[in-house]
């Protein structure tokens, strides 16, 4: 027997319970991996809480990184004792867990476990961020909330190797360190940033809005972009934005609207592999650094999603088996 957090129905975080539970065992093409962290992201919030329906008895997590213990029939590329990360798994709040052998990643050496399991997620949607949903150039002007979270910290040291301007959202001095240390060019408070915005680019407005916030700044976002910018929604922390008039869009000049997510942007190995390997090799080579805010025994699974949802953490979230 083993040990997993369940969830047997909607609700709060009071509702993830350790339970034991039965080792998983391999099928066709999937590896059963000792979970050593597991990333803690809004998305398993959404399905506990019932935002995103899932099936009860449930047990959350998509991101963990752990060492292969047995294989599957027709495993090619993997073999027990590999490391493996993967953003794209199931159940993960456990101490074993199966990953399908097409969605993991090996993890390079200089890179340790829980490294590992805060970059898949974060770091992969970073990558698509900025080279995919929009592509950012040398010279862009790039507005991005919650500068201090974990896919903030990973943007904005991304954005500033690719040469943009970056201006991002914080709610405190602490966060605003953080920020700085990043590389963030401007470091402003949410309230009143999009007139912020329009002051520190003299009236113009930036070239793109990065924003997982939602609901809370979705209106500012808007009013920050340039003439033909856009906003790219990836994620929505303070809830979903309400149905809006697409006239907006012309109002404001043009602006383009995209609310992309990861899954789209993993489409086949090949991408799969560049974001990956582009992520994992920055971290290996201390070109880009991974904050890890907080580490949580498996058990405490309940305190991470309260932590993570009043949004008073920095960086990523782990919970260790």
């Amino acid at each position: 027997m083993t040990h997993a957090i369940i969830a047997r129905k909607a609700g709060g975080p009071e509702v993830l319970e350790l339970t034991e539970a039965e080792v998983p065992v391999p099928g066709p093409r999937q590896l059963l991996v000792k979970v050593a962290a597991a990333g803690v992201n809004f998305i398993d919030t959404y399905q506990r809480s019932g935002i995103y329906k899932v099936e009860y008895p449930f047990t959350p997590g998509s991101e963990s990184a752990g060492t292969v213990v047995a294989i599957g029939a027709d495993v090619v590329d993997f073999t027990v004792g590999d490391r493996i990360a993967t953003a794209e798994g199931s159940r993960s709040y456990a101490e074993y867990t199966l990953v399908d052998a097409d969605k993991a990643l090996p993890v390079p050496d200089g890179v340790d476990d829980h490294t590992a399991a805060a970059l898949p997620l974060q770091g992969m949607t970073a990558h698509y961020l900025i080279n995919s949903s929009f592509r950012v150039e040398p010279g862009h002007t790039v507005l991005t909330h919650a500068g201090a979270g974990g896919v903030g910290l990973i943007l904005t040291q991304l954005l500033k190797a690719r040469g943009a301007r970056v201006i991002t959202t914080v709610s405190s001095d602490e966060k605003e360190a953080l920020a700085r240390e990043a590389g963030a060019d401007e470091v402003l408070r949410y309230s009143g940033f999009a007139d912020k915005v329009r002051e520190l680019t003299d009236g113009e407005g930036v070239n793109v809005v990065y924003d997982g916030v939602g609901k809370d700044t979705f209106d500012g976002s808007l009013a920050s972009l340039r003439i033909r910018g856009a906003l790219v929604l990836f994620g929505a922390a303070s809830g979903p934005v309400p149905p809006f008039d697409p006239q907006r869009l012309n109002a404001g000049g043009s602006l383009s609207l995209t609310r992309p997510t990861l899954g789209h942007f993993l489409q086949n190995p090949q991408e799969r592999h560049w974001r990956s390997a582009e992520v994992f090799r920055a971290a290996a080579s201390g070109a880009l650094k991974v904050r890890v805010g907080g580490t949580y025994p498996l058990a405490e699974a309940a305190h991470a999603h309260r932590d993570l949802e009043a949004r008073n953490t920095t960086g990523k979230l782990l919970l260790v088996p």
